[in-house]
């Protein structure tokens, strides 16, 4: 004991334990006073401010890649396809030249047709030109002859007529006299009238004549040369080559341009689709709102990161019905210089209907339903400050409000609310509604009938 009470503890020591014990206690005033703050933040719930903003409005509709057209090439006539230029995934222009169809069955069609134009243009030019000179002084010279020949048998035929008289002849040699001049005569207007229509040439029906025959070989000539242009395949429109049916030696035989059925492809020669588009399904309760040349976004899951941009086109005048669900197709162009989207890509698109002008807005999951009616939780005396979440030991109360369009997670207010109120994201122990809805404007549709939903 004597020895205990010689030992002695040094200041130093006793000074820092008592602030430790003094470090402790402020340490546990500290945990208290915080838990009680976290305790009462979250009995009170998390609120959020009432917004006076401009809200872009816009309808959201799942859809497709396709193409403008699309259409399945075969030839006019059936025939083994000579040679093919092109492969799947060209990009052709309108006019240019696929493949070539076996032409040789038509070479001498073309041959015959064309000697058959020839005749007939050198009959008509015949006919136009007239009698040669020689023939008409040919002509002339044989109604001299007859003339001369008519002076003969008049000069006899008088010889004889005296000698009849005098009883030198008989009766039978005069009468061949008189036959002879007769004979003269009718050869003298014969040879005549062979000269008049050498001088005066063909007639206009056989000229006439001549030229339908021209036109008839002409046309026979056009018949064939049109069949050896169809041996020549050409791209009806720009676009690209999306598929090979055939290749050269096969026989092909004309289909159905538009056919996808195999009966049909089996025989064509390629398919052809020209720039795309997308095809959008818009929900009934939202179609309205859809305007053409408004301006869509457009996401395709192949490339998150990229957004492609476009107008709408053309609005289906009639709608389509899947499992009870009515919608309508929108077909929207979209711009893509890269030729990034392939058909059949799936798509997300954003039509942008508009934008409503300084609205008051609340996070839709702040609307609540109870007794029948939407609106809002507020704290019981909220005064809408800044300051109002220093307050204690008052409980919500539930304000009803009139909403309008929601679009995206914001939902417009049209009363109950004014800007800078404040509202409860989340609920007290206890006081959790029976139901939290967003509230619609009638025909908006929340979800996404028919493909489509507004944001």
């Amino acid at each position: 004991m004597k020895d205990l009470r010689k030992l002695r503890v040094p200041k130093w020591l006793i000074t820092l334990l008592i602030l430790s014990l003094l470090a402790g206690a402020g340490y546990a005033v500290y945990t208290q006073v915080t838990a009680a703050n976290l305790k009462e933040g979250k009995r009170r719930g998390k609120t959020v401010a009432v917004e006076q903003v401009n809200l872009p409005v816009t309808i959201s509709a799942n859809g497709t890649v396709q193409p403008e057209r699309s259409v399945n090439i075969s030839p006019k006539t059936s025939g083994r396809l000579k040679e093919l230029l092109v492969k799947e995934g060209d990009r052709v222009e309108q006019g240019q030249i696929l493949a070539y169809m076996d032409d040789s069955n038509f070479q001498g069609q073309l041959t015959q047709a064309r000697g058959q134009v020839a005749s007939a243009q050198a009959t008509l030019q015949r006919l136009l030109a007239g009698n040669r000179t020689q023939d008409v002084a040919q002509a002339q010279a044989r109604v001299r002859d007859s003339e001369a020949s008519l002076r003969r048998t008049e000069q006899v035929l008088r010889q004889n007529q005296q000698l009849f008289n005098t009883g030198a002849i008989s009766q039978r040699e005069l009468n061949n006299s008189l036959a002879d001049r007769d004979s003269a005569i009718a050869q003298l207007a014969q040879n005549k009238q062979a000269l008049s229509l050498q001088q005066a040439g063909f007639r206009p029906e056989e000229i006439a004549e001549a030229r339908a025959q021209v036109t008839t070989a002409e046309g026979s000539l056009q018949t064939v040369q049109t069949q050896i242009a169809d041996t020549v395949i050409r791209a009806p429109f720009s676009g690209v080559i999306t598929k090979k049916f055939a290749d050269p030696g096969a026989f092909v035989a004309p289909t159905t341009s538009g056919s996808a059925v195999s009966s049909a492809t089996s025989s064509s020669i390629l398919s052809l689709a020209s720039n795309n588009q997308i095809m959008a399904n818009v929900a009934e309760s939202n179609i309205a709102q859809i305007k053409l040349g408004q301006p869509v976004e457009i996401k395709v899951d192949a490339y998150p990161d990229k957004t492609f941009v476009g107008r709408a086109i053309q609005l289906a005048t009639q709608s389509t019905t899947v499992q009870n669900v009515t919608s309508f197709e929108v077909k929207s162009s979209v711009a893509d210089p890269t030729k990034l989207l392939r058909v059949g890509m799936s798509v997300d698109v954003e039509f942008k209907v508009g934008t409503l002008k300084d609205v008051l807005v609340i996070p839709t999951v702040a609307i609540v339903r109870q007794e029948g009616a939407s609106g809002v939780l507020v704290m019981a005396g909220e005064k809408g400050d800044s300051q109002g979440d220093r307050s204690t030991n008052r409980r919500s109360e539930f304000r009803p409000i009139t909403t309008g369009v929601s679009v995206s997670d914001k939902t417009v207010v049209l009363s109950g609310l004014k800007a800078g109120d404040r509202v409860m994201l989340s609920f007290p122990p206890g006081e959790r509604p029976q139901s939290r809805t967003p509230s619609m404007l009638p025909g908006m549709g929340g979800s996404g009938g028919g493909g489509s939903r507004q944001r």
